[in-house]
């Protein structure tokens, strides 16, 4: 029988870390507890960890400064970010860093628990990825999953968030579909869209700016009413 799922849980409130891990433990995952940054990185020294629930208020470090450091991380831990943070730049500066989704505080245990499960489901089959040996063609760039790179027409590597990479392989799997933000958010966090939530439209234009897409039907195009749509000629390497 495989090991449960290692979940690190940040966050320097006493009854929250205790209710989370209380909660989390009794869903059938293994549950590390720290509350502080200093104890996080503790952990990571000493224990294999699956993914990090991370707060962004700690009293020794902000949680968006650890979330970046930790991108550059081999191999990448997931984080899913907790914020009673409202404004919607606080959370978007979380997925532009390298998140892979954010919950506000308050929340229903339950919400998190999907959003874990939708999180490792997702690295699970990023981890299957290289089986397929799978790699994309396009404009001149190649995408290659197995690696999470991106080369430009010049050779140089785009550097790209891990949220800012599910959303190009989305659109690289499903080239000429229009996709809805609904459908977007979706196919890349797993969850449905909040009537406000804009992080989708953020994301499409920091990818638009870093593969030099003016964004006049160039790579992308924008769908009035619709979404967006990878208009250009994509080909795959190695498919099985």
């Amino acid at each position: 029988m495989s090991n449960p799922p290692h979940i690190l849980v940040v966050d320097d409130d006493l009854e929250i870390r205790r209710l989370l891990g209380r909660y989390l433990d009794g869903q059938g995952l293994r549950v590390t507890l720290a509350a502080d940054k200093r104890e996080l990185e503790d952990k990571l020294a000493t224990q294999h960890i699956d993914l990090i629930v991370l707060d962004v208020m700690l009293p020794d470090g902000s949680g968006l400064d650890i979330c970046r450091q930790l991108r550059d991380r081999r191999p990448p831990i997931p984080v899913i970010l907790l914020t009673a943070l409202k404004e919607d730049v606080d959370r978007i500066i979380g997925l532009e860093i390298g998140a892979d989704d954010y919950l506000g505080k308050p929340f229903n245990p339950r919400e998190l628990l999907a959003r874990i499960r939708a999180v490792l489901r997702r690295s699970a089959e990023v981890v299957e990825a290289p089986a397929l040996a799978v790699s994309y063609r396009f404009a001149g760039f190649v995408a290659a999953p197995e690696t999470r790179t991106v080369v430009d027409p010049d050779g140089a590597e785009i550097v790209l968030t891990g949220a800012e990479f599910d959303l190009l392989i989305v659109f690289l799997d499903r080239p000429g579909r229009v996709l809805s933000r609904e459908q977007l958010l979706d196919l890349t966090q797993g969850r449905e869209a909040d009537p406000l939530d804009r992080s989708i439209d953020v994301l499409m234009s920091r990818l638009r700016r870093k593969l030099g897409d003016d964004g006049k039907f160039n790579i992308f195009k924008t769908v009035r009413n619709g979404g967006y749509q990878l208009a250009v000629k994509v080909e795959t390497e190695g498919a099985a």
